[in-house]
């Protein structure tokens, strides 16, 4: 259990296509481990996925819980090993932030509601619809396995990209 240190844009690392996790063993365990306390102890962090601590395997953590935005709507603390959308509805612009870009956010467009598929570090297949910022901050740590950051999905960096005050 540690917190690692998280890789900034443009690390080449951030903009691979990440690894199916063939056999969840100790070491995936522990990534998931080290994913949880690197999204507890980030600022505002409502999930991390592993590229962004220099592992590229299919492995993300989403829990918005806690955030004002997600704290009425939310399956708790998800620990991802390979993730997959099945289904994606609707759509909504959000402004979103990463900890792999510090200093900037983005309006964002993306599906308002997705069914999601993937295994559970104990092995077990779930699978379960998303909706509002849960379904946001999801697809945002998804995009990071698929070597995406939310700087790719902005229309017009020129309109859709802004400085961020403070990053806390």
């Amino acid at each position: 259990m540690a917190v690692q240190r998280i890789l900034l844009y443009p690390n080449p690392i951030l903009k691979r296509m990440c690894r199916t996790v063939e056999r969840i063993d100790a070491e995936i365990l522990q990534l998931v481990e080290d994913l949880v306390d690197t999204m507890e102890a980030g600022p505002g962090s409502v999930g991390v996925a592993a590229p962004q601590i220099g592992v590229s395997l299919r492995v993300c953590v989403v829990d918005v819980s806690n955030s004002r935005h997600g704290k009425d709507n939310n399956h708790g603390r998800l620990l991802m090993i390979n993730p997959e959308i099945v289904a994606s509805s609707g759509n909504a612009v959000m402004r979103e932030g990463c900890m792999s870009v510090p200093d900037y956010t983005g309006d964002v467009e993306r599906a308002t509601e997705i069914t999601l598929r993937f295994s559970e570090p104990d092995g077990t297949l779930r699978e379960f619809v998303a909706s509002g910022f849960e379904a946001v901050a999801i697809q945002h740590e998804m995009d990071h396995l698929d070597g995406l950051l939310f700087l790719d999905r902005i229309s017009s960096l020129k309109t859709g990209l802004f400085r961020r005050k403070s990053y806390k």
